[in-house]
C-alpha cells in the first residue's frame, strides 16, 4: 500500500469518525421511536430496549476511532476527537455538547490506552476489546452528565456494541488486507 493511499484511507475514516460525533447529537435530538420530554428520542435496540438514538453513530465513532489511528497515528486520532467535539456545538444545545464531549474525551481515552498496546498482537481483537470498553464508559459518562440518570444504560451498551459487532467483518477483511501488502499500524 502507497504512502498515499494509505493516508487517503486515514482521511476518509477521520471524515467519518469527525461526522459521527453531530450526527450522534443531532439525532438524540431529532430522530426516535419515541422522544422523551426535556429528554432523548429513543429508538429500540433489542426486544424491550431502548437507547438514545445517537447510540449508532458512537458506536461506530468507537471503531473508526482506532481506524484513524492505525492510519494517520495517534495525534490525528486524537485530534480528531476534539475537532468532533467541537462541531457538536454546530447542532446541540450547550449541555448537551459538554456532556458528549466530555463523555467522549473520556471513552476515547479509555478506547486508546486499550487499543494502542494491543494492535500490534490483533487488529480484529484491539478494535473489539478497545470499543467494548470505550462503549461502556461512554455510555455511562454520557447519561449521568446529559440527564443525570442511568435509566438507558442497557440499551446505550447494547446499541453501541451492535455497531461494533457489524463492524468486525470490515475490520477482519482490512486486517487480512494488510497483512497481505505488508502494512504495518501508523
Amino acid at each position: 500500500m502507497t504512502d498515499a493511499r494509505r493516508r487517503a484511507e486515514g482521511l476518509l475514516f477521520l471524515a467519518g469518525f469527525a461526522a459521527c460525533i453531530p450526527a450522534a447529537n443531532w439525532l438524540i435530538q431529532h430522530v426516535g421511536t419515541f422522544c422523551v420530554p426535556q429528554g432523548p428520542c429513543l429508538i429500540p435496540v433489542a426486544p424491550g430496549l431502548m437507547a438514545p438514538s445517537g447510540v449508532l453513530m458512537i458506536g461506530l465513532a468507537l471503531v473508526l476511532r482506532d481506524l484513524v489511528q492505525r492510519r494517520l497515528g495517534l495525534p490525528a486520532a486524537a485530534g480528531t476527537v476534539i475537532a468532533g467535539a467541537l462541531l457538536s456545538g454546530l447542532v446541540a444545545p450547550p449541555s448537551l455538547v459538554i456532556a458528549s464531549a466530555a463523555a467522549f474525551l473520556l471513552s476515547e481515552a479509555a478506547d486508546l490506552l486499550v487499543y494502542t498496546p494491543l494492535q500490534r498482537r490483533g487488529l480484529v481483537l484491539a478494535v473489539a476489546a478497545s470499543s467494548l470498553v470505550g462503549l461502556v464508559v461512554d455510555s455511562f459518562a454520557f447519561l449521568w452528565l446529559a440527564f443525570g440518570s442511568l435509566d438507558f444504560l442497557a440499551g446505550q451498551v447494547v446499541g453501541k456494541l451492535w455497531m461494533v459487532l457489524l463492524a468486525l467483518p470490515l475490520i477482519h477483511w482490512l486486517r487480512r488486507r494488510d497483512a497481505r501488502l505488508g502494512v504495518t499500524p501508523a
